[in-house]
């Protein structure tokens, strides 16, 4: 009798053990930077504000260093559904036929970061998320990657005729190709992967970058000359494939929204206070920072480019809209 009770209770035990492996959830993120960049800590914020709101059940796992794919790999990883989750390059959104995230990317119309943390987290923020659900993609937030600024490896440019004809590495997509041939460079479609390696070759001059990115993927070794320009910034999109969102429990699906969500303005203020950490950081290891003597002659170079965007998508016009009411 007492070893069919001792076996009853082992199966009991082992029952239990079992249940409770079950109802853990193990959600794998992918991201194409270094382990040490922005978008990483963005991460690892979700993940704990996911693990709280759960209470342990539900672990996110962090993948970096282009682990899981670079940011068309994971964006087409997450519509699949072989890879659970992923913060994404704005940039990327567009080639997958969501052409309204370039309004976060038009030159100029943000400045800082306070205003596009506002702007993200405001209705037209939600907006440009739940736009994603056409491409069976859900939208979970926003993380930043830095403003961006201009590298270069051949000289010091200091106003905008200097940018004329340099070989700049862009992201081929059309919004940021037609932004620096108005600029005067001439723009190299490159992937991030290859950057390093086409300053230290001369395969290109220059690269238009974060600086977090400029430390964090070490290309402060191949280009000495940094200017600050603050044309626009990097955010990634946080997002999972519909389908695997939608196959998780109710009360996980909306853990996993609110620290998305909640998550964004921290990370904006961390991404700001890390920004002059980072400049001299930069100078530290020889790089000569300053700053474009003729930053009104830039903008005035892009306008056509930023009138010809605005007017693509209605979304467009509804952030352009947002961030300079928010202004006033």
């Amino acid at each position: 009798m007492r070893l069919k009770l001792a076996a009853l209770a082992a199966a009991v035990s082992l029952l239990a053990v079992s249940q409770a492996a079950a109802q853990e959830v193990v959600l794998k993120f992918g991201h194409a930077a270094a382990s040490n960049h922005l978008f990483n800590d963005g991460l690892e914020m979700f993940a704990e504000a996911v693990d709280e709101k759960t209470g342990g059940r539900v672990k996110i796992e962090i993948f970096g260093d282009r682990q899981l794919g670079d940011d068309k790999q994971l964006l087409e990883g997450v519509q699949l559904g072989t890879v659970d989750g992923a913060l994404v390059s704005v940039p990327t959104m567009p080639l997958v036929g969501a052409g309204a995230f370039d309004a976060l990317q038009i030159p100029f119309v943000v400045g800082t970061y306070e205003e596009m943390s506002a702007a993200l987290t405001s209705p037209v923020g939600q907006q440009l998320l739940d736009s994603l659900a056409s491409l069976n993609i859900k939208g979970l937030g926003y993380y930043e990657a830095g403003q961006r600024h201009f590298l270069s490896r051949t000289r010091a440019v200091e106003n905008v005729d200097d940018f004329a004809g340099l070989k700049t590495r862009i992201v081929p997509t059309p919004l940021h190709r037609a932004t620096w041939e108005a600029v005067g460079t001439n723009p190299i479609g490159m992937a991030y992967g290859e950057i390093y390696s086409g300053l230290e070759t001369g395969t290109i001059d220059a690269v238009e970058i974060n600086l977090s990115s400029a430390q964090s993927e070490s290309y402060y070794q191949a280009a000495k000359y940094a200017t600050l320009t603050g044309h626009y910034f990097w955010p990634g999109v946080l997002m999972m494939g519909s389908a695997r969102f939608d196959a998780l429990p109710d009360d996980i699906k909306t853990a996993l929204v609110e620290a998305g969500a909640e998550t964004i303005v921290a990370h904006y203020e961390l991404a700001a206070s890390q920004e002059a950490e980072t400049a001299d950081f930069l100078k530290q290891n020889g790089v000569t920072i300053t700053e474009l003597q003729d930053l009104d002659a830039m903008r005035e170079k892009v306008k056509p480019v930023v009138d010809e965007w605005v007017a693509k998508d209605p979304l467009i016009q509804a952030f352009v809209d947002q961030v300079e009411s928010a202004r006033q």
